[in-house]
């Protein structure tokens, strides 16, 4: 019986003597997006809401994804028509190209106009717990930090403008877009 007792008593300070499990907290900020807030070229303290808006990245078949609980229509997953949009950037790269494809539901294919933002930065991988490890903060360079492309002829982004070059957090805008 003292030998169970003994087994017993072992056992139980052996597991009271692990460590806690490490979990990051779902509020912890981790590797931040690229805010870009639109704004009414004709009253430009204005925010402004875009049409159908759908964001492909190089490399991207789909887009990205702006509704995750849509279930009843897929293709609507992957649209927004607020007036700030999230864009991850590239972590292991100095660059990332974007299609923002305005309207792109329309059924007019010569409404739907595409414009495509280039960014230019730098990373720094910054240590943030040992539970959630690193995250990558952005530098959008000084010199070209944005390069606009309209491949259909027809820019529907009349002015980008660097608001914040430091992309550390998802509180503040980045990027304005003036339409």
């Amino acid at each position: 019986m003292k030998k169970i007792i003994s087994i017993l008593l072992l056992f139980t300070f052996g597991l009271s003597s692990c460590e806690k499990d490490d979990i990051c907290d779902a509020n912890t900020p981790t590797t931040p997006r690229l805010i870009i807030t639109f704004y009414d070229i004709s009253s430009p303290t204005k925010t402004k809401n875009v049409k159908n808006l759908k964001v492909i990245g190089d490399e991207m078949e789909e887009g990205i994804v702006f509704n995750e609980s849509l279930a009843v229509d897929d293709s609507l997953r992957y649209v927004t028509s607020g007036s700030t949009v999230s864009i991850p950037l590239k972590v292991n790269d100095s660059t990332s190209t974007f299609k923002f494809i305005y309207d792109a539901f329309n059924t007019n294919p010569a409404a739907i106009n595409t414009d495509v933002l280039k960014f230019n930065y730098t990373t720094q991988n910054v240590y943030v717990s040992r539970a959630c490890g690193f995250k990558t903060v952005f530098q959008l360079r000084n010199v070209l930090p944005i390069v606009q492309t309209d491949p259909d002829g027809s820019v529907w982004m009349t002015e980008v403008d660097l608001e914040n070059p430091n992309i550390e957090s998802e509180d503040e805008t980045h990027i304005k877009v003036y339409f």
